[in-house]
């Protein structure tokens, strides 16, 4: 126990509450004492969010939709490349994003739904987090720099309240290569956040936001938890806390929730 602290079990064997008068190089004391344990260090004040503002792929599901989009076209690798290079924030996103779409021009659209069908699977613990904050009256809202066609029937099946992501643009039943403006990127992220915040009438300090790329970096700032979520470094290195072990959640316990007020999927 560090000196002052006390504490008590949210979860006996699974999570544990540290209360400290000052938590000053606490985060790196306990991951260097603690190897596997995520440590989330906030103010005890609005742990309990009232709203979560989450990015889709590889935080809400397990993939990145375009790069198994194109795995259909035999195009996988050169698209992975570019969202690598996109999420560790060496590539502008929305250029990113218009160069990995013209890539598919010509695709049938109905691959849409069988890639989302056959490759997309919900991320352990997301329906879970998102149903259960929902049930004590938190709005969810799933924004997404992928695609409708992937993002309203995720948000509809892990529970969220709505989704904003891109449009894939189609004629004749084929991709045309382009994606409908405005782009849904860091700023829209960011904006759908505080825009939520307004309307909800909640301080920052009553949200939450997670990702784990760098277009999510502008909403993990601006939320009053911002979560890095097994995320490339440059999101790491802007959340106020990062879940690198456990599922999503860990975000329950960091909200002091434990299992018995878990809405279980």
């Amino acid at each position: 126990m560090l000196p002052g602290a006390t504490g008590a079990w949210i979860e006996p064997g699974s999570a544990y509450d540290l209360f400290l008068s000052s938590p000053d190089g606490v985060e790196t004391r306990l991951r260097a004492a603690l190897p596997g344990v995520d440590v989330v260090v906030q103010p005890v004040a609005h742990r309990r969010k009232r709203l979560l503002v989450a990015d889709m792929d590889s935080t809400m599901i397990t993939v990145e939709c375009i790069d198994e989009l194109a795995d259909y076209a035999g195009l996988k690798a050169e698209v992975a490349d570019i969202t690598e290079r996109a999420m560790q924030g060496e590539l502008d996103f929305e250029a990113a994003l218009d160069a990995r779409v013209a890539l598919l021009r010509g695709m049938d659209a109905a691959v849409i739904d069988r890639c989302r069908e056959e490759r997309v699977t919900v991320m352990p613990g997301a329906t879970t987090l998102v149903r259960t904050m929902r049930a004590q009256g938190a709005t969810c809202l799933l924004v997404s720099g992928g695609f409708t066609r992937f993002a309203g029937p995720v948000a509809e099946e892990i529970g969220f309240d709505r989704a904003l992501a891109n449009e894939l643009l189609i004629e004749d039943g084929r991709l045309t290569g382009k994606v409908r403006r405005p782009i849904v990127g860091a700023a829209a992220k960011h904006d759908a956040l505080t825009d939520a915040m307004g309307a909800l009438g909640l301080d920052r300090a009553q949200t939450m936001a997670v990702g784990d790329g760098a277009n999510d970096i502008p909403m993990i700032e601006a939320a009053g938890l911002g979560v890095a979520y097994h995320a490339k470094p440059a999101a790491s290195a802007a959340a106020d806390a990062r879940i690198a072990h456990n599922d999503l959640t860990a975000l329950l316990y960091a909200q002091g929730i434990p299992r018995s007020e878990w809405v279980m999927a």
